[in-house]
């Protein structure tokens, strides 16, 4: 099964430069774990302590997946990731 993530600029160092990546999983954590598995440190800026961490919004399909089963969240073939960093300032 191949999912598409798209990664933002800031995380793009992990990619080789690559805005988008494809990865496996039946669910957000075990893509996560091969997205790591791929480009190695990729993980530790999304996870902390085991959950994603809190300024990382994640989407599947254009849905939040904080309301789809966070890290449970199912994935089948085909489906789109993204990843997006909270962006804050003033």
């Amino acid at each position: 099964m191949s999912v598409n993530v798209s990664i933002p600029t800031i995380l793009r160092t992990y990619t080789d430069g690559a805005k988008r990546v494809e990865a496996e999983g039946s669910t957000l954590a075990d893509l996560i774990t091969d997205l790591d598995a791929r480009h190695p440190g990729l993980g530790d800026r999304l996870l902390d302590a085991g959950q994603l961490r809190r300024f990382v919004n994640v989407y599947k399909n254009d849905e939040d997946v904080r309301f789809l089963g966070g890290l449970e969240t199912p994935l089948v073939d085909g489906d789109a990731v993204t990843v997006l960093p909270a962006v804050a300032g003033g």
